[in-house]
C-alpha cells in the first residue's frame, strides 16, 4: 500500500511492522519513525487505528481468562531451555505439543532433514491429526 505521497519512511514498511508498533516491540528510534509517518499519511493513520480498534476489542471481550500456571511455567522453562542452547551453541529439538496428549512426553520431534514422508492417505479417506496414515 501506498499514499502516493513521498514519506522517509514507505507505507509498506510502516505496514509491516504495525503490529510491532502497536505492540510497543520497537526500538525507541524505529517507533519515533512510524510515528511521524502516521502524523503524514492519513491512509497509513486510518490502518492503524483500525488495527488498534480490533486490538482492543479482542482484549476486552478475550481478555479475561487467565492462563493456567502449569502451562505458563511450562512454557517459559522451555523459553529459557531454548535461549540456553542457542548461548551454548547446541542444536535445539523442537518439542511436538501433542506428545505429551498421547504419552510421549519428553521425546523430541525430528530436525525437518531428518523428517520421511508419511504415505498419503487413499483418496476419500479422512485421516485425523496426528493419526497415522494407513
Amino acid at each position: 500500500m501506498s499514499c502516493g505521497d513521498p514519506h522517509d519512511t514507505e507505507c509498506g514498511e510502516v505496514l509491516d511492522h504495525l503490529y510491532e508498533f502497536l505492540d510497543n516491540e520497537m526500538a525507541e528510534g524505529d517507533y519515533a519513525k512510524l510515528r511521524v509517518h502516521f502524523e503524514e499519511c492519513s491512509p497509513c493513520l486510518e490502518k492503524y487505528g483500525l488495527e488498534q480498534a480490533i486490538k482492543a476489542l479482542i482484549k476486552r471481550c478475550c481478555g479475561c481468562d487467565d492462563t493456567p500456571a502449569d502451562l505458563r511455567g511450562k512454557v517459559l522453562a522451555r523459553i529459557d531451555s531454548i535461549r540456553a542452547g542457542q548461548r551454548s551453541g547446541e542444536a535445539v529439538v523442537a518439542v511436538d505439543p501433542t506428545a505429551e496428549a498421547h504419552g510421549e512426553a519428553g521425546q523430541g520431534r525430528k530436525a525437518p532433514a531428518e523428517e520421511t514422508a508419511e504415505p498419503a492417505a487413499r483418496p476419500g479417506t479422512p485421516v485425523e491429526a496426528g493419526a497415522p496414515a494407513e
